[in-house]
């Protein structure tokens, strides 16, 4: 069984953009099985043989910068960190504009957030929980691009749908007091809970950066089991990745 990948909607000549589901890897339950994260207590062996699958997705010659992902909004340039590969920098974000030189963010519910030019010189990855978009991520990635944000492309992966996202009045009100938002937020069923819309806090964001040609943001990690990891759902469970390049010439 090989890999299944989703791509986003745009038709971007130069720039490779996926977001991998859990299915085609080589991991045992719970992290059945293309889990790509190595700090969930899966065999390191198959987390190792999964992200050299993911690499063979990937335009030939291509590395991966991996991150250390904190919840923050710090964005890093992908390969001036300490180890390319190996899960570090710490942050929540990077770019590139080294063609072969991949940006990734690893989720289980949080949202990815891929971004790239749209003359395909300029890309880079964020990770865009509730904790991420509060703090500002998807403004300090467009800003870290230095690309005029009306020329940006963005594409919203898998995450935990608005049916399925409860959250406490707090998390709201974060949110409330700052920006006028308050339809991303549902009265749960359960009494004091919100149930929160990921993607459309994640659009207004980008819209008050300046990005407005966003794509995506039609999954859900938590109700699509068979397709994708829930950390929410499931807790032990494994990650999934969304990977943008600038290809190599």
């Amino acid at each position: 069984m090989t890999p299944a990948f989703i791509e986003p909607g745009w038709h971007l000549p130069g720039v490779t953009a996926l977001a991998t589901t859990r299915a085609g890897g080589s991991s045992a339950a719970p992290f059945a099985s293309f889990n790509l994260g190595d700090h969930v207590g899966d065999d390191a062996r198959a987390v190792a043989a999964n992200r050299r699958a993911l690499l063979a997705a990937l335009p030939a010659g291509s590395v991966i910068q991996w991150l250390q992902q904190v919840h923050g909004k710090r964005v890093v340039r992908a390969g001036e960190g300490d180890c390319p590969e190996a899960g570090c920098p710490e942050a929540d974000a990077c770019w590139s504009d080294q063609p072969g030189m991949a940006c990734a963010v690893m989720t289980a519910d949080c949202l990815p957030v891929l971004l790239a030019a749209e003359d395909g010189q300029v890309v880079a990855a964020a990770h865009a929980g509730w904790r991420g978009l509060l703090a500002g991520v998807l403004e300090a990635t467009v800003a870290a691009m230095g690309v005029d944000p009306m020329r940006l492309l963005a594409w919203l992966g898998p995450a935990i749908g608005p049916a399925a996202f409860a959250v406490g009045p707090e998390v709201r009100e974060a949110f409330v007091e700052r920006d006028p938002v308050g339809s991303a937020f549902m009265p749960a069923a359960q009494p004091g809970k919100y149930l929160a819309n990921l993607y459309q806090l994640a659009r207004y964001r980008l819209a008050q950066a300046g990005v407005n040609r966003i794509h995506g943001g039609d999954r859900c990690t938590y109700s699509e089991a068979d397709q994708f990891f829930s950390y929410r759902r499931d807790g032990k469970t494994g990650r999934m990745a969304a990977v943008i390049v600038v290809n190599p010439q």
